[in-house]
């Protein structure tokens, strides 16, 4: 039976490694799907280090945005799926759409998108018998952002996360590399 696991967390709390060694743990392949893009040598560096990380074996599906549609085409064999991350997802949707001329319109819009991607998400794993594992950033517990498109990112994301947690068989929060359960899944798997 298929579950859907959410790990939330702040920076560096481990929540990739975790995604990454219960998908070891797991039966069958793995396809890793990658929301990163590399727009500078720094971010580039990073990419880099996490497909070192990875197993040989593990395929890789690089797609920023509709990442639904990009499972559902090549999902193949997968019998687990790990979406590393929404955090980057969200922030690829707000860099398409923001412009700082027009907020409200610009808002409604990135609004509109952010909720239709992740509305995807969840019905491709309503569909398709793998088991999902999440990685998004929990950006909420901060002080409150300076500026006006980062209290708008900051907006965004917490409303994906909950989409998602809401949808989620189980929910998880690193902190310093402990897993700390939030929401279990009772069928008791």
């Amino acid at each position: 039976m298929r579950k859907t696991t959410l790990i939330i967390g702040g920076a560096r709390s481990g929540k990739s490694h975790y995604a990454m060694e219960l998908a070891r743990k797991a039966s069958g392949p793995v396809l890793f799907v990658a929301t990163a893009e590399a727009l500078d040598e720094e971010m580039r560096q990073r990419i880099e280090e996490h497909r070192r990380t990875r197993p040989a074996a593990w395929r890789t599906l690089e797609v920023p945005t509709r990442v639904g549609d990009g499972v559902r085409q090549k999902i193949g064999d997968a019998q687990v799926v790990i979406i590393d991350c929404i955090t980057l997802l969200v922030n690829n949707i707000l860099s398409q759409h923001y412009t700082p001329g027009s907020r409200q319109k610009a808002t409604d819009i990135i609004e509109q998108a952010v909720a239709d991607e992740i509305s995807a998400l969840i019905e491709c794993f309503h569909k398709i018998e793998a088991n999902f594992i999440m990685v998004s950033n929990d950006v909420g517990s901060g002080i409150v952002p300076a500026d006006g498109m980062s209290r708008l990112y900051r907006d965004l994301l917490g409303k994906a996360n909950q989409m998602l947690a809401q949808s989620a068989d189980e929910v998880i929060m690193m902190v310093a590399g402990i897993p700390l359960p939030l929401k279990s899944d009772d069928s008791g798997q």
